[in-house]
């Protein structure tokens, strides 16, 4: 019964693939493999005497109070119409360059991301605002809806990024966990704003590649226009008249959005403010924006504050069940067990590493990444940070890893977000095509990053010595 930690493992997978709750999936299967160690003497009951300790300790984590305040924040943002606003002026900006309004989708995306931090909103805004005015002008089904879902899913890497809150934490644990295994009893913490550095330059390496790609092909592709053209100034949807481009008008659509980027984000890589302090501040300042939008309407605030309640319960719930699942794990020997199968693996550290990310890729094909974060990460990181891997480097790297499982067909959630949105116009078929090249740009960044690991490590040194 040496291995009935890693049946549980795949026991899980299955159930989760079924459709049942992640919470109650992990929660429910940690008990039951929990009650069958106990009788086949494989599991000390006195394990589970640790989890009112470890419940206690995820509802007064002072870091995951980041996450209802980030959740607030970028649906109040969504609902300020500020998409909109960006779309138009960016279009406006770029439209008379070749690609200018595939260029413009993507710059939007990357703002949204960096202030909003959630994919489906951005892919679907995105896909409503965008996806006709880019079939219209030219461009292929394929090739719209692939920079459409690229784009929404770069709230994945850019922070703050509610995927960098959440996978921080746990990496956070493991890697304190990993130093005292070790004999370390005084390690250098793990921050968030560690993992909000690292992500930096990755992450305009990546928008850097989506633009290089989608003017390459504007180029090279005969069907689209050869300019866009001077940009209408209005998106599908929005029946204002035709806007021109002016400096007020320019300052007035960048620069909110931007002064909220520089306030959370600026305060966190400063020191001034811890990632719960900036989300406090970016939901006040998101609740400005609405007010002067003037979108902050009783049916806004209601919409607001239920989506909040129901992604920020549904976190913590799947927090709780993650926690049993991996304490369970660790009763059945399993960490040991994962760390004598990784000694084994060819390559040492490297070909270790290199396991773990496949194996994350290809769950990315059927988990979402909030079960891949406390489902997986908790059993790997502890072992790969005894091994001596750098956990900012190995954080980051999940992180890109894991936003190709937003990607990836046929479960790739931003593949169904725009699905939903734009079923009328573009089939799954072409959707899925649509994606292939980014999932590989996402791919040649994982590479970069494995091969230069200053990449992710020395904006974080620079900033915090």
């Amino acid at each position: 019964m040496e291995y009935l930690a890693l049946v549980m493992f795949a026991c899980v997978c299955v159930v989760l693939l079924l459709g049942y709750p992640v919470a109650f999936s992990l929660a429910g299967t940690a008990l039951a493999f929990a009650g069958i160690g106990i009788l086949t003497g494989n599991f000390e009951q006195s394990f589970l005497t640790a989890l009112p300790s470890r419940f206690y300790g995820i509802l007064t984590n002072q870091t995951l109070l980041a996450v209802p305040l980030f959740v607030f924040m970028g649906v109040v943002l969504e609902r300020a119409k500020i998409a909109e606003n960006l779309l138009t002026t960016m279009a406006l900006l770029f439209g008379r360059f070749h690609g200018g309004l595939a260029v413009s989708v993507i710059i939007v995306g990357m703002m949204l991301a960096a202030s909003t931090g959630i994919v489906g909103a951005t892919v679907v805004t995105m896909g409503l605002l965008s996806l006709p005015s880019m079939l219209k002008k030219g461009y292929s089904g394929e090739f719209s809806s692939g920079i459409i879902c690229a784009t929404g899913t770069l709230g994945q890497i850019i922070p703050p990024s509610i995927a960098l809150v959440l996978l921080g934490d746990v990496l956070s644990n493991a890697y304190q966990r990993a130093q005292l295994d070790m004999g370390n009893f005084n390690p250098d913490p793990l921050t968030v704003g560690d993992l909000f550095a690292g992500a930096i330059i990755p992450g305009l390496l990546l928008v850097g590649l989506y633009i290089t790609y989608v003017v390459g092909y504007t180029l090279l592709n005969p069907t689209v226009k050869a300019k866009d053209g001077k940009a209408e100034g209005r998106v599908e949807g929005k029946e204002e008249p035709n806007k021109k481009l002016s400096w007020s008008l320019l300052i007035t659509s960048l620069m909110p959005p931007i002064l909220l980027i520089v306030l959370v984000l600026g305060s966190i890589l400063a020191g001034f403010a811890t990632p719960t302090e900036a989300a406090g501040v970016g939901a006040m300042g998101a609740l400005v924006l609405a007010t002067v939008q003037r979108q902050l309407t009783i049916a806004n605030i209601k919409y607001v504050m239920e989506t909040t309640v129901k992604v920020t319960s549904m976190v913590f719930l799947i927090l709780l069940g993650a926690s049993l699942f991996s304490l369970v794990f660790r009763g059945l020997g399993g960490e040991d067990l994962i760390l004598e199968l990784f000694q084994s693996i060819p390559g040492g550290m490297f070909g270790a590493l290199f396991v773990v990310m496949l194996v994350i890729f290809v769950l990315g094909f059927i988990l979402d990444f909030i079960e891949i974060t406390f489902v997986v990460v908790p059993i790997v990181a502890p072992v790969l940070f005894m091994m001596g891997v750098d956990p900012i480097w190995l954080g980051i790297l999940i992180a890109v890893n894991l936003q190709t499982s937003f990607l990836t067909p046929p479960f790739g959630f931003a593949l169904f977000y725009l699905r939903g949105v734009a079923d009328k116009v573009v089939s799954t078929a072409q959707i899925y095509k649509g994606v292939i090249p980014f999932i590989i740009m996402q791919l040649i960044l994982i590479l970069a990053i494995a091969i230069w690991p200053g990449l992710v490590t020395w904006l974080p040194e620079q900033i915090y010595g």
